[in-house]
């Protein structure tokens, strides 16, 4: 516990809200598009385990533009 104690919340605070709002976005946007690059699950999985880099890897390489 006293290592969050020390934490500059100033800093952090706007990457976990930048983290949130991306999950949102590409969840929503999963959820709306009918095709993608690879299954869905596997979208999802990305999304949610790969921290802050896996929405923008949805959007980047996930999203197909047909």
């Amino acid at each position: 516990m006293e290592a969050l104690e020390t934490v500059n919340w100033a800093l952090v605070a706007p990457i976990l809200a930048l983290q949130a709002i991306l999950v949102i976005v590409a969840f929503v946007d999963l959820i709306r598009i009918e095709n993608t690059k690879g299954p869905k699950w596997l979208w999802v999985l990305i999304i949610l385990f790969i921290n802050l880099i896996g929405p923008i890897l949805y959007f980047v390489l996930g999203r197909r533009n047909d």
